[in-house]
């Protein structure tokens, strides 16, 4: 940050402070500059300075991802139970409530409906914030009817996956939202309908191990940390040192994972790209022989 720009900024008051409860101020985890937070917000989420790519509201992202005032709430009609009645340092119930009050949603998820440049979308989109965007019951079956429902509206599927893995506390009820989500999918397959799944920081666990690595086209942002396992288990169970970079966006690009790693600044714009190549092509080849 230059002197210049520090000088011509208004400095903030008390008053401003009272919705941002960790301070006005911060300091960016990539460059150390001191990032203004209202800034922060106004750039997406990006560090003015570098670039360094913070985790995402859902709703600022699925704002970010469609025309103005399209989006269309579909989720948040259902919420998670507790058929195991389980405890660890606190019940889950008691976890649960405590996330949905701070999230003001009742899972790791927000889905619905809205327009890309025009092209008809459904976003399933995870909340890291919201119990490290773990996928229970509620979280695989709504991605479940965002992907049946937007077969059914002839909508294109967007997911953008941030999670820590399956949810531990749901046991093997939560196992099954892998296949669960892996099947529905099926539902745009047969409608030749493009899913195209983002990758975020991080991008882990059994929602990498289904969902989110069967897109048509797969992209990721800047430095996602994207993997099964993490990378400190990887190295004590191979008993080796782990390549520089290992299990980011650009190593596993490198590697043929990913199509694209596109920066959120570009990422409206290449999603946009990518339906209208993918539907236009689609509709032109619908009447082919054989087809």
């Amino acid at each position: 940050m230059t002197l210049e720009r520090w000088f011509r900024r208004n400095r903030p008051t008390r008053k401003e402070d009272d919705n941002s409860p960790a301070g006005l101020w911060m300091k960016c985890d990539s460059c150390s500059a001191q990032i203004y937070r209202k800034d922060l917000v106004a750039n997406d989420y990006l560090c003015p300075e570098c670039g360094h790519h913070y985790r995402m509201p859902v709703e600022a992202r699925a704002h970010l991802l469609t025309d103005p005032e399209s989006f269309e709430p579909w989720s948040g009609e259902i919420t998670p139970q507790d058929p195991l009645e389980f405890v660890d340092t606190e019940s889950y119930v008691e976890r649960i409530a405590r996330a949905q009050k701070k999230q003001k949603r009742p899972d790791a998820i927000l889905t619905g409906a809205g327009l890309l440049d025009g092209e008809p979308v459904a976003l399933a989109i995870m909340d890291f914030f919201f119990a490290g965007g773990s996928m229970g019951s509620v979280v695989g079956e709504e991605i479940a009817r965002a992907a049946e429902r937007a077969a059914e509206e002839e909508r294109s599927f967007i997911a953008v996956a941030a999670s820590g893995g399956a949810r531990m506390q749901e046991g093997a009820l939560s196992l099954m939202q892998m296949a669960k989500t892996t099947v529905a999918l099926e539902s745009l397959s047969r409608k030749r309908l493009p899913f195209i799944s983002v990758l975020t920081d991080p991008t882990t666990g059994g929602v990498t191990a289904s969902f989110a690595t069967l897109g048509d086209i797969i992209v990721a942002e800047p430095n996602s940390l994207i993997g099964f396992a993490g990378p400190r288990v990887i190295q004590q169970t191979i008993k080796q040192d782990l390549p520089e970079g290992f299990q980011r966006a650009e190593f596993l690009l490198k590697k043929g994972m990913l199509d694209e790693v596109v920066p959120r600044s570009q990422l409206k714009a290449s999603l946009a790209g990518y339906i209208h190549l993918l539907r236009n092509g689609l509709k032109e080849t619908a009447h082919a022989p054989g087809l």
